[in-house]
Formats: structure tokens, sequence, C-alpha cells
């Protein structure tokens, strides 16, 4: 019998090496070149004057080159890696209380036969998080919760990413008060603060009901027949399977409620933090730390334990947090051979000379294809936005349209390129390939692409301003 060839799709971190090497070949082709950098007097945030491009002598990035953007992407990514290993320990803790095992139960037992009543529900949660205040590294702290319940839902590993990566990247295309993307774009465009925010929500609902008509559809599949799962052969060996759930007796005990309310008030104090004080990543760990040594002493696990339950629960993520900072090197060589700044000045000059609604939706895909190698939503406006503003002044679409074509190139593409550290995060934890997350996610892509075309026609009609 002859063995049937077949393609498989490379590794994560092969296909990040794969792409550092590609980066580091540009730097020879490409003629090197840079906008300079201003101080922006009213905003007081650096940004490239759009009238400076130059060419400057080329530096190519040699191997030995890309090499040490391997530890330097590390070194940069340090914080949101150490946040991940301890969202894993800390995960890790929690299952080790069997307060975890007892909610997943109780939750299989009250959705059964409206298993799929949990999507719109998580979706809309973190698609609004998204939305009002950015939380991308945040969401993967639950995804190892959301691919364990679906699992024992009987939907697949790709749906438990899906809910919370999808639903985050909704809120950042949607971007209605985010303070990373629509904030930053708003102050370098020189546009009110938060303007125009009755036609975000528009976007937002508009994308939100469509995520949740594909994920329900794609969950009512693989409710029917799993074998359709994209990611069926990984499931079967999923550390995240808990197949004894319904098979052996799971007691909800008192101390298990008394984990899981800690666990939630902790919650409660990241989401205060965040918003009244401007908690991030190291407040948000260390919240996490906290509540992971009193969830482990109130179900009587000794110091021991709880630290052997800490490692065993961050080496499930160790993966997740190395792809992160591999994928950071990847912008680290763009930045070393000055090929950044070529590449989104021969970006600008696409959307050049077009209709008002071509130019709109050109700047959208211009967007998009930069976010591919800025994936930073902050960093891509202060390189962008001081091109885009003076691009729609000339070709007389308003400001407001340009920040919006902004936000929809940020968003839409954060779960598209492999350049995007939080992706391939999301990925490694659900235990699968990028050539299967974009056998799943590119229909779903095309509609929300489709969306955004839609939304930003409407604003070129209604001259979406105020400026």
């Amino acid at each position: 019998m002859k063995k049937k060839f077949k393609l498989k799709a490379p590794d994560a971190l092969v296909l990040i090496v794969i792409l550092l090497i590609v980066a580091s070949l540009l730097t020879y082709i490409l003629p090197a070149g840079e906008y300079t950098r201003v101080v922006d007097p009213i905003t007081q945030v650096e940004v490239a004057d759009p009238n400076s491009f130059h060419h400057v002598d080329n530096s190519p990035v040699s191997p030995w080159g890309i090499l040490k953007a391997i530890p330097q992407g590390l070194n940069e990514s340090a914080e949101i890696i150490n946040f991940l290993l301890i969202i894993g320990g800390i995960f890790g803790i929690l299952k080790g209380t069997g307060a975890l095992d007892s909610l997943l139960k109780a939750a299989i037992i009250n959705l059964k036969g409206k298993e799929r009543m949990v999507i719109p529900v998580i979706l809309a949660f973190w698609g609004l998080g998204g939305a009002i205040i950015g939380n991308f590294e945040e969401c993967l702290a639950f995804l190892p919760l959301q691919i364990t319940l679906c699992l024992a839902l009987g939907f697949d590993s790709i749906t438990g990413v899906a809910l919370g990566m999808c639903g985050v990247g909704i809120g950042y295309i949607g971007a209605i008060l985010n303070p990373f993307t629509i904030a930053t774009a708003q102050k370098i465009s020189n546009v009110p603060l938060y303007s125009g925010i009755g036609l975000r929500v528009v976007a937002f609902v508009a994308l939100l009901i469509t995520t949740i008509i594909y994920i329900y559809r794609y969950a009512g599949k693989i409710l029917k027949n799993p074998k359709l799962s994209v990611v069926y052969e990984e499931d079967l060996k999923s550390p995240y399977r808990e197949s004894n759930l319904l098979s052996e007796e799971v007691k909800f005990t008192r101390k298990h409620k008394l984990v899981l309310l800690t666990f939630f008030l902790a919650i409660v104090v990241l989401v205060y933090g965040v918003i009244n004080y401007d908690f991030y990543l190291p407040e948000i760990a260390a919240v996490f730390v906290g509540s992971g040594i009193i969830m482990g002493l109130i179900s009587g696990l000794s110091v021991n334990e709880i630290a052997e339950e800490f490692v065993k629960g961050a080496g499930n993520l160790l993966y997740a947090a190395l792809c992160v900072g591999f994928a950071r090197a990847i912008t680290i060589i763009m930045m070393d051979g000055n090929i950044l700044d070529v590449i989104v000045n021969a970006f600008s000059k696409f959307v050049m000379g077009l209709p008002l609604e071509i130019s709109a939706i050109g700047m959208f895909i211009f967007q998009s294809a930069i976010n591919v190698f800025i994936p930073s939503g902050t960093g891509q406006a202060v390189v962008s936005m001081p091109i885009m503003t003076p691009l729609a002044d000339v070709t007389g679409l308003t400001r407001q349209t340009a920040v919006m074509a902004f936000q929809f190139g940020d968003g839409i593409t954060n779960l598209l390129t492999p350049t995007a550290g939080d992706l391939m995060a999301a990925i490694a934890i659900g235990g699968f390939s990028y050539g299967k997350w974009m056998k799943w996610f590119f229909k779903l892509l095309l509609w929300w692409y489709l969306v955004c075309s839609i939304v930003l026609v409407v604003a070129t009609v209604i001259g979406y301003g105020p400026i």
C-alpha cells in the first residue's frame, strides 16, 4: 500500500523561525529607509513626520543577527512571558483544588440540551473587554478553562480558543473606548478623544452578531459529529479533555465554593483596578498570585502541593510563552534592518488617487498589511497615523474615517498574522497548528472584511466626523 502524502502545517515555533529568516532576507533585498521622528507639540507623542521619509544606508541582518534577535525578543517580551507563566501556574493551583472539575460538571449538567448558549455569553463578555479596555493578554489566562469547558460540552478546542480570541478580536476592531488603539490614534490625528462612538458601536454589534452566528453554526456541527472538527485528532490527546467528569462523582463541596468565590473576587479586583488604577500585566499577575495562594490554602493543599501544582500549570503555558518572545524577534529584525518604514511608505502610496469610498477601504487594507509587520496597536498608530492623517486631508476623507480604517486594520489581522505573539500563544495553548487555525478562521475573516468595508463606505457617505 502506498502511503498517502499529506502536507502538514509547520509547528508554530518553526513557522516563526521561517518568518525570521524571511524578514532577514528582506533586509538584503529592500532599500533601507526611515521617517524622522518628532514629538507632537499637542499630544507629546513621538510620531513619524509624514514628509520626512528618506533612504539610509542598508543595514542587513545577518544569520548572527537572527540568532541575537531571538533572546532579545524574549527579553523585550519578558512582561508578557512572565504573565503567561504565572497565569498557567494559578490555573494549575485552581485545577489542583478540585474546584474546577466541580464547576465544569455543574455547568455540563445545567447546560444539557442547550450547550451552545455559552457562545453568545462568552463572546459578548470578551468582546466588550476588548472594545473598552483592550485585554488580549488577560484573555489568554482564561483559554485553558474555556477549552476544558468546550471539550466537556461536546465542542472542540478551537471553539474554546475562538470564544476568547475572536471576542477580544472584534472588541479591538470595534474599539469603542480601547485606550491602546482608538485613543492613541485620535490623539495623533488631533481628533476629539473618543468622539464618533456611535458608528463604532454599530460596527462592534454587527461584528459580534456575525461572529456569534459563525461559531454557533460550527459548534452545532461538532455536537452532531465530532469528527467534523478541524482539530479532531489533536483533541483526542488534549490535556484539557476531562473525560471522567461525568463518569466519576465530583462533589461540589463548601471548600470548592470558597475557592471559586476567591477566584471570582480576584476578577472583580482586576476589573476595578484596570478601570480605576490602570492595572496592567504586573498588577494583574500580582492579584492572581495572591488569589492562587489563598485558593490553595482554602482547599487544604500544603505549601509544597501548591508549589507543585503551580509549576505543573506554568509548564503547560511554557510553549505559548516562547511563541510570544520568538514572534517579537520578527519586528526587531525589521527595525534593525530599517525596512519597517520602507514598507509603511510603500503601502501609503497605494491609496493615493482613488475614489473616496475606495480610498477608505484602501486605507483599511493598508493598515491590515502594516499590522503584519507591527503587531502592536499603539506602535502601529505611532508609525502609520502621521502618514494617514495628511493622506486623509489630501484625499478628502475625514480624519475620523482614517482613524476608523486604522482601528479596523489593526484589529482584524490580530487573529491572522503569525507575528502576533498573542495569537501564536493562543494557538499553542489550544494544542493545534497555525494551519488548522487558518482553515477554521478564514471564512470568518472574509465576513469581517465585508462588514468593516460596508461600515467604512457608510462613514464616507455621511462624512463621519467631527473632523
